[in-house]
């Protein structure tokens, strides 16, 4: 697998695992939404493994689906720095609610997530992608069960 594509997995998995722990830590905040965090939590874990697997695989280039991964490694890196940082932050004195679903659906718009949920949507051309996109069928769209979860809350 060529260097830029290893960075660019290695941050997507980052950011993925980052977005995990931080949905953990507001799963911790808030003991009335803990189901819903959880369950975000658990799928960018899943997202995570996925990834992971997809980094193991001894395949040639060719059959790496090509819009899996962000093409800019700057908005990843900066998107983790972020995230870590929100980590910290709120580990110690907890968001709001409000600002957590806020914060939460930011991020899921943000370049790596947005960018996973667009390869998720498109057409699949490579049997490696038929492949990821069949393991991870259940995930519905988070930005828009964020949407949804806040509109419940109101």
């Amino acid at each position: 697998m060529p260097a830029t594509i290893q960075k660019h997995l290695d941050e997507s998995i980052k950011l993925e695992l980052n977005l995990a722990k931080l949905y953990t830590v507001f799963h911790d905040c808030f003991s009335e939404d803990e189901d819903f965090w959880w369950e975000l939590a658990m799928e960018e874990q899943g997202h995570a493994s996925l990834l992971q697997q997809e980094k193991k695989q001894p395949q040639p280039l060719q059959f790496f689906p090509e819009n899996l991964l962000s093409t800019d490694l700057q908005s990843l890196i900066d998107n983790n720095t972020k995230i870590a940082q929100l980590i910290d932050k709120y580990s110690t004195t907890p968001p709001s609610i409000t600002d957590a679903l806020k914060i939460a659906l930011d991020l899921e718009l943000a370049a790596g997530e947005s960018h996973f949920q667009q390869f998720l949507d498109s057409p699949t051309n490579s049997l490696s992608a038929n492949i990821f996109k069949q393991l991870n069928q259940e995930d519905c769209d988070h930005a828009e069960r964020i949407r949804n979860y806040m509109q419940k809350r109101n």
